[in-house]
């Protein structure tokens, strides 16, 4: 008896880790410039309390928030990155096929984090971001959540390094 109490406490508590955010919150922290130049991407944690997106978003924002940040994290001390996502409106389909356009917009909190200094926070801030659905075309094919997910690393590389990782261009999902 005593076991299958502690068992289902456990599951409890590991179901609510789940969905627990991972940043330690605070207010906003900027990157000392030292770190700007030589923090290096390590890993990436997210978390979010919301359950109305696609199964595969974290794995696919993590890819894509990895990608950008590895084009303005170019130097050699790893640093870690926590985001915890606040909040997610992808464009309907259909909306975008009859209107023409719509818009992605995802918000959440970012912390830089030095495993090592003990897993210290060494910057911390909100990011929000919306782009654009790329027009009936984009917007019925396009997949949406790499769209909003490699923005939201671009813009954290502005805020964070004061640097777009990427040209303009179509060589990218968002072309910003």
């Amino acid at each position: 008896m005593k076991s299958a109490t502690t068992a289902v406490l456990a599951a409890a508590l590991l179901a609510s880790a789940a969905c627990a955010p991972v940043i330690q919150g605070g207010p906003p922290i900027a990157l000392p410039p030292g770190l700007q130049e030589t923090a290096q991407v390590g890993s990436i944690t997210m978390s979010s309390d919301w359950v109305n997106s696609a199964d595969d978003f974290s794995e696919t924002f993590s890819d894509e928030v990895h990608e950008e940040l590895k084009r303005c994290m170019w130097g050699t001390a790893p640093i870690n990155v926590r985001i915890h996502i606040d909040e997610l409106q992808r464009a309907d389909r259909l909306g975008v096929l009859l209107n023409g356009d719509g818009v992605h917009t995802l918000s959440g909190t970012v912390e830089f984090v030095d495993p090592a200094r003990d897993n210290r926070v060494v910057g911390r801030f909100p990011v929000s971001v919306a782009t654009s659905a790329q027009g009936r075309l984009g917007g019925l094919l396009g997949d949406r959540q790499m769209m909003v997910s490699e923005e939201f690393g671009r813009a954290i590389c502005d805020q964070a390094f004061g640097r777009n990782p990427r040209d303009r261009g179509p060589h990218n999902a968002t072309q910003g």
